[in-house]
């Protein structure tokens, strides 16, 4: 049973949230901010995790700064209706996905399973021996699938779940343009749709991390109206 955590201040929304996901099998926390989901994580993080971003003591975005310190758990923020800087503040801070107050919780449970899905399979290596679970070695690049492990120049980088299933989209095929829309089906399925921005932002996060790594990183190359390639150095 995968534990969710659901951090938000508005009571209505974790009462209706949490018995939504107990419905459909989950194990649900609550908190009513960021300080209180802190403490109840201690050094044990939940398996995902849904974040409100304007919150007393502490926001999601403080929260996730925080918790991206030690834990690479999947997160999906709640955003305030047509708040582009919430969204893309907050998957520029390495969250994994963002849904629009007021929400959809079947959109909401498809997102958080969605991401669960791809986090268990690499985790678990139920992948199998499929291209998908080989080590992938481009140049300076190492992934590792099965581990969920990436180095560059023997460097461990930290990625999150929707990051590493981009980097790996994109690496498996070097050369090869990958569209907005193939990206999207890689790290959401084809039964989840998010818009262009949100693959843009996670991009940006990306190559940010793997720049920390090496500040003259510049592998991954954006085709402007057209996608993105992995380019092998």
């Amino acid at each position: 049973m995968s534990r969710i955590a659901l951090v938000d201040d508005d009571r209505n929304i974790l009462t209706s949230v949490a018995i939504t996901l107990e419905a459909e099998g989950f194990e649900v926390e609550t908190y009513s901010d960021g300080q209180a989901a802190l403490d109840g994580f201690g050094g044990t993080f939940p398996d995902m995790a849904v974040f409100d971003i304007k919150m007393p003591r502490m926001d999601g975005i403080d929260l996730l700064q925080r918790v991206r310190q030690l834990s690479s758990m999947p997160v999906i923020f709640l955003t305030s209706k047509d708040d582009e800087i919430d969204e893309v503040l907050g998957l520029r801070m390495g969250a994994d996905d963002y849904v629009k107050k007021p929400f959809s919780q079947r959109l909401l449970v498809e997102r958080i399973r969605a991401l669960l899905r791809r986090k268990e399979a690499m985790e678990s290596g139920e992948v199998g021996d499929t291209e998908e679970s080989k080590i992938i070695v481009r140049g300076e690049l190492s992934m590792d699938p099965m581990r969920h492990s990436v180095s560059w120049k023997g460097k461990d980088v930290t990625l999150t779940v929707t990051e590493f299933l981009l980097l790996q989209a994109l690496a498996q095929r070097p050369g090869f343009v990958k569209s907005r829309d193939q990206l999207m089906d890689v790290a959401y399925g084809d039964q989840v749709y998010v818009d262009d921005r949100t693959i843009d932002s996670h991009i940006k996060r990306l190559r940010k991390k793997l720049r920390n790594a090496d500040s003259e990183f510049s592998s991954i190359e954006t085709l402007y109206g057209i996608g993105y390639r992995y380019n092998e150095e």
